[in-house]
């Protein structure tokens, strides 16, 4: 069955040789010195594009950036040389690769107002909290580009691919959200890329080790133990993460219609939006015409609609004019 799904996806006719790719991802094999000047050209472009991209909130930039992006070449290349037992030096691009994205980035940041909420720009806010889903799509991924990269017939995608699988863009969020001071967005943003790398290695480890017997065996061995075990250690955050916006979007749901209910006899009285700032508050922001119900009440009915000890915030606007009252915890 093995053999017939590999046949199927990579047919003899189109299946590429282990040299070759080698020659491809290997920044140290041929003409080593105009590969690598290719190399770090794109890799320093693209992060001043992806820099660029993000403190404007431009999604057009950003695309730019990523399809660019020459990361994926040394990061398949540690996929092919635990497949195939060789050693190749694409660690040691891709740890100087990230290292320059994330200074570009950090340079980046002080054109950013320091008194900014960096949550506000979509680019930051959608790269830094990964969930199950992204390592779901960076897996799918990773096999794209591998199989892309073994058949001579579909190498044309990995432009394609590589404006899926985002390498560059959130390492430039990382050091856009280190140079404002927010080592914990930081982290978040280099737990999605860190995810995604994973899970190309993992997916070129298992697709390389296709083209030869040998390697194949191997692939079945240590590394693949190694890369399963770093899977498990990636996807414990990321599901600990998606359990945590599950549960604030079941919350936000609950509070907004307890809010509702609570304004219910203030005429033109509406909640315009619930928002947990922190993992212990959460503030109800409230539009009125006329006098707010007790706030004592509100607290009341949230009882069991939220966890224990969650600070209640009310921003209540009348007009131009807003009222900030603190309820209390619930």
């Amino acid at each position: 069955m093995f053999d017939t799904l590999r046949d199927r996806l990579l047919p003899d006719t189109q299946r590429r040789t282990a040299d070759e790719l080698d020659d491809d991802l290997n920044l140290r094999s041929g003409d080593a010195r105009a590969k690598q000047s290719a190399f770090w050209a794109m890799l320093v472009l693209s992060a001043i594009i992806a820099s660029a991209g993000v403190i404007t909130d431009s999604t057009a930039t950003v695309i730019g950036a990523m399809i660019i992006a020459p990361l994926s070449t040394p990061i398949m290349g540690i996929a092919l040389g635990l497949a195939l037992g060789r050693r190749n030096g694409s660690l040691v691009y891709v740890t100087l690769g990230t290292i320059t994205v994330v200074a570009i980035g950090i340079v980046f940041s002080l054109a950013v107002p320091q008194d900014i909420d960096l949550l506000s720009d979509s680019q930051v806010a959608s790269r830094t909290s990964p969930g199950l889903t992204d390592l779901v799509a960076a897996i799918a991924t990773g096999f794209a580009g591998a199989i892309a990269l073994c058949r001579r017939d579909v190498a044309a995608v990995l432009p394609g691919v590589a404006i899926a699988i985002s390498l560059v863009p959130p390492l430039a969020v990382v050091g856009v959200c280190l140079g404002q001071g927010a080592p914990g967005l930081a982290a978040g943003a280099f737990l999605l890329f860190f995810s995604n790398l994973l899970a190309m290695v993992a997916a070129g480890l298992l697709t390389f080790a296709t083209l030869d017997p040998s390697a194949e065996r191997r692939a079945r061995r240590r590394p693949g133990l190694v890369i399963a075990g770093l899977a498990v250690v990636i996807a414990v955050p990321l599901g600990a993460n998606t359990a945590a916006v599950y549960a604030v979007d079941r919350y936000s749901v609950g509070v907004r219609t307890t809010a509702a209910q609570w304004l219910a006899s203030t005429p033109g009285a509406t909640v315009t939006s619930v928002d947990f700032t922190s993992p212990g508050d959460v503030r109800i922001n409230v539009r009125h015409t006329g006098d707010l119900p007790s706030y004592a009440d509100l607290l009341e009915r949230l009882r069991g609609v939220i966890p224990d000890g969650i600070a209640v915030h009310v921003d209540a606007s009348v007009g131009s004019e807003t009222e900030v009252g603190d309820v209390g915890a619930g």
